[in-house]
């Protein structure tokens, strides 16, 4: 048991992507790379998850869970120096599970000059022997996989699943994007569900996968293969609370049918707005509040003369608007070469709409929708990219569900 406070707060970090400052030179391998990275940034992770772990150490949450992809694409010294970062914090646990890009990814690189060079990747037994401490924390291991659960506190348990799919040797293939439970593992799982209902504890799932598909345009590949199946133990063992991650966008969804779960999947914390979850849970309720990590407090003195780390919300928000906008205005330009100015609108709009939605500020009132659907950016995206169609209708909400709280009754 992590803690025995019957009132415990925990935070909730996803996709953090780092590869550590010794595997590149900044050259120019590793700047193009960052240049095709989809809006993550590259450069400053270390930097950013130090200043985290210091907010950590003053405001002692029990425990920080991380939903996967610890790593940019499975270096193990990366995963190293992500435990090396948080190793300073005593009162706080670290609790880790794998994504999609952490195990056996034939992505691994290091980047000197103009060239990238295959780097060290991640078995199973690595990842158990480089988080020991979060190991340590187990009530109970999967055999199968990387899953265990922990007990919190008197009240609540984690089960931190691991939803990926990697061989059992080093590769120099692409990683999978798509994820599966499978049989042994989901047997495993309904373990830890009868293990909490015996001993009257709140059951709460981790996974890096989506146990729901969170935009009807784009799930493939991020909801698990066998969610039916998983659902179906969620409703039997009345789960009322799941964590995920992977489609690097601020969510909440559910509860679903007859499965009585809310899915929080959480943003990037290496893209967008430094997105994290704080969530407080009681005897009653659970309450959930997304915040945005204001980096700049937790800087040195030396990190603060770097003046992209004293405005690094406005870098990323460049960063992430501006690698959307440039594939949308390439793709156009041919077009409409003649009108750059529209080029330049369409590209500005369709960075916009992503960014509200991957940071889950996408509620807008009805007025204003119909304000983006009436314009002429919008309405050639619409025409010439019938791809985008069902994506651009579904990134905006007009109700007042909201994807930053939740507060979940017992």
């Amino acid at each position: 048991m992590i803690t025995k406070n019957l009132n415990t707060e925990i935070w909730v970090i996803s996709d953090t992507h780092l590869i550590a400052d010794s595997l590149h030179d900044e050259g120019q391998a590793f700047s193009r790379m960052q240049k095709t990275s989809q809006g993550k940034d590259l450069y400053y992770q270390e930097t950013a998850l130090t200043a985290f772990m210091r907010m950590a150490q003053r405001k002692k949450p029990a425990a920080i869970i991380v939903t996967g992809d610890v790593t940019f694409n499975g270096e193990r010294v990366s995963a190293e120096k992500f435990a090396e970062i948080f190793k300073p914090l005593k009162d706080t646990k670290v609790l880790v599970l794998p994504g999609n890009h952490d195990i056996f990814d034939g992505w691994a690189r290091e980047f000197r000059g103009k060239k990238q060079f295959y780097a060290g990747e991640i078995s199973p037994l690595f990842w158990r022997s480089i988080f020991d401490k979060s190991y340590r924390q187990a009530t109970d291991e999967d055999e199968s996989s990387l899953a265990y659960s922990v007990q919190l506190n008197p009240q609540y348990f984690l089960i931190l699943a691991d939803s990926n799919i990697y061989g059992k040797e080093e590769t120099t293939e692409a990683p999978h994007t798509r994820g599966m439970i499978g049989k042994e593992q989901l047997k495993w799982i309904e373990k830890q569900f009868r293990y909490a209902q015996e001993h009257d504890l709140r059951p709460i799932l981790f996974m890096h996968h989506n146990l729901y598909a969170h935009n009807p345009a784009v799930n493939k590949g991020y909801v698990v293969d066998d969610a039916v199946d998983l659902r179906r133990l969620c409703a039997r063992y009345n789960v009322k609370l799941a964590f995920s991650g992977h489609i690097h966008a601020q969510n909440i969804m559910g509860p679903h049918d007859m499965t009585p779960t809310t899915e929080i999947a959480t943003s990037s914390f290496c893209s967008n707005d430094q997105g994290y979850g704080v969530v407080r849970l009681h005897s009653r309720h659970i309450t959930y509040v997304r915040r945005t990590f204001d980096m700049t407090r937790y800087l040195t003195k030396e990190e603060k003369q770097n003046y992209t780390l004293e405005h690094f919300h406005k870098y990323l928000k460049d960063l992430q608007l501006g690698s959307i906008s440039a594939d949308m205005m390439q793709s156009e330009l041919n077009k409409y070469h003649d009108d750059i100015d529209l080029v330049r609108e369409m590209g500005k709009l369709f960075g916009w709409m992503n960014y509200h939605f991957f940071t889950g500020q996408n509620h807008i009132k009805s007025s204003e929708l119909n304000k983006i659907h009436s314009s002429r950016a919008y309405q050639i995206l619409m025409k010439h990219h019938p791809e985008f169609r069902l994506y651009l209708e579904t990134l905006y909400d007009t109700s007042n569900h909201s994807n930053l709280q939740v507060k979940i009754k017992y």
